[in-house]
């Protein structure tokens, strides 16, 4: 069977995407302690502050985005929102006007965000409660020289989400906001698109629904690399890797944060040419995980924080459209 449409057996959600995303821009982080993952982020990992308004943090790469990475308070390690770019406030209106007709909730409609980064855009709610940001027209930075040999992430790379459902979940990113399946991992994992990226966003099937983990991507082999090392000067030790994926053929290594939460190194991450593509399923085997053999078996501390804490996002804020709209099996009992 073509695994690009395993999902097709699903009840269709939309004969279209609502709109043509450009790129993943930024993802926002609810911690307990916001400041210490700021100093993290900002003093070992990388990242520069941009921009602060209390117990908020805005922090940058060395692209042109106005931030990659943004942090605020809350009572648990929470998934903020994704935001994701497009390219026109036009598109942003037509994408808020195809989400009312499919009933699919939206937070914020299109309009001016009171966001550090400014621009126009909408907010919507996906059926697992995760809020992803439609935007225009954001601020941009000075991009920054490459700063020599420092190790200094240029993007986020990708967000890996745990799903409850992943064919359903799956089904929503491609068919409502257009992405395409690069690779499956069997029915494990799936590795989704928006431009020539292998992936910007992957799912997880799990037990609820929580973020699994960030990855940020190096220039260069020889600065993730030099990345794995600074921290290792910090007294961090990386908790799985390095090693080099099998789908996307991108390079990793796996460290915690200060709130627990998983961050990733990773560089050379494949690029998708349209026309020669072939979407495959993996075998979940050793080699999927790590084709060079070197990362060794992930720690308990890395398993468990990617498991995450139970996320609902926003579903108890919005009333949906249609009343099977939100998904997902009950949360167990013995949820950490």
């Amino acid at each position: 069977m073509d695994p690009t449409v395993l999902t097709h057996h699903l009840p269709p959600i939309s004969a279209e995407p609502v709109c043509t995303l450009r790129a993943l821009r930024a993802v926002t982080l609810t911690v307990p302690d916001p400041a210490a993952s700021r100093d993290f982020y900002h003093e070992v990992w990388g990242l520069s502050t941009v921009d602060e308004d209390d117990d908020r943090y805005w922090l940058r790469a060395t692209g042109t985005a106005h931030h990659v990475l943004g942090l605020q308070r809350g009572d648990d390690n929470a998934l903020g929102r994704i935001s994701f770019a497009l390219a026109t406030p036009r598109e942003v209106d037509e994408a808020g006007r195809a989400l009312e007709r499919l009933g699919i909730p939206m937070l914020r409609p299109p309009g001016l965000l009171d966001d550090a980064a400014g621009g126009y855009g909408l907010q919507l709610v996906d059926p697992e409660g995760r809020v992803i940001e439609l935007s225009a027209d954001t601020y941009a930075v000075s991009e920054l020289e490459p700063a020599g040999r420092r190790a200094i992430p240029r993007k986020i790379a990708h967000v890996v989400l745990n799903t409850t459902d992943i064919e359903r979940t799956a089904a929503f990113y491609t068919q409502v906001l257009g992405m395409k399946i690069s690779d499956w991992s069997e029915r494990q994992m799936t590795f989704l698109r928006c431009n020539s990226d292998h992936h910007v966003i992957a799912l997880n099937q799990a037990r609820w629904p929580s973020l699994n983990h960030v990855a940020y991507e190096m220039s260069s082999i020889d600065h993730f690399m030099r990345g794995i090392g600074n921290l290792r000067a910090h007294g961090i030790a990386p908790q799985w890797g390095p090693g080099r994926h099998g789908p996307g053929d991108n390079t990793f290594s796996y460290f915690t944060d200060p709130a627990g939460l998983v961050c990733e190194y990773t560089s050379e991450v494949a690029q998708i040419d349209e026309d020669a593509w072939l979407c495959r399923t993996w075998r979940r085997t050793p080699q999927l995980s790590d084709q060079w053999g070197t990362a060794g078996p992930p720690t308990t501390t890395v398993r468990t924080a990617m498991a995450g804490v139970p996320d609902l996002g926003a579903r108890a804020l919005v009333v949906p459209g249609r009343g099977d709209y939100f998904y997902g099996a009950p949360i167990p009992a013995d949820a950490a």
